[in-house]
């Protein structure tokens, strides 16, 4: 049985930013969940205890540390799914609220993707921490001067391949020094 938008949301109010804000201008933003990974993040969450929508997210915007909200038009028909997929249960409880539960079929398909859910969760973590490294104004500045320099390079006049590759190798040798800095 599918569940509307407004039977989940019935005694709720707060509908979320629905998509990640972190910062910046226009263009496009880049999702923070690819395909059907909210689905594994939800089951996860769901393992620990039975849960209500709006706790879903609250629970994800508390994970990835205010900087990603789903919205209700993301959450509810995520709901329906792993529902029609049989791996959720939804009950009413008292007051109209709906308790969402993981069932054993849900679990067995999150353990399934286990080492998927491990790398959604590394990504997290590290788009967390670049978060907190871009709230630095140093931090900022070196990457607003890097994106201009780039985009003057690549975008604005023509380049060869051999320039490409060259410019390539200078970002490349850069994330390695990073990586081995102590």
């Amino acid at each position: 049985m599918r569940h509307s938008h407004d039977d989940f949301d019935r005694d709720h109010h707060h509908h979320g930013r629905g998509t990640d804000h972190h910062g910046g201008g226009g263009g496009r933003r880049q999702r923070f969940f690819g395909h059907g990974e909210l689905r594994l993040v939800i089951l996860e969450i769901l393992t620990r205890n039975a849960s209500h929508g709006y706790e879903l997210i609250k629970e994800i915007e508390s994970m990835t540390q205010g900087n990603y909200t789903p919205s209700p038009g993301v959450i509810y028909p995520t709901l329906d799914f792993l529902q029609d997929q049989a791996f959720i249960t939804i009950s009413e409880e008292e007051g109209g609220r709906r308790k969402i539960a993981i069932t054993v079929a849900g679990q067995q398909w999150l353990d399934e993707n286990q080492e998927h859910l491990e790398h959604i969760q590394a990504r997290i973590n590290a788009r967390c921490v670049g978060f907190q490294l871009r709230k630095n104004p140093q931090m900022k500045r070196a990457l607003d001067n890097f994106k201009a320099v780039l985009d003057l390079r690549v975008n604005q006049g023509e380049i060869s391949d051999a320039q490409l590759k060259q410019i390539i190798g200078v970002i490349d040798r850069a994330a390695l020094e990073i990586s081995q800095l102590d």
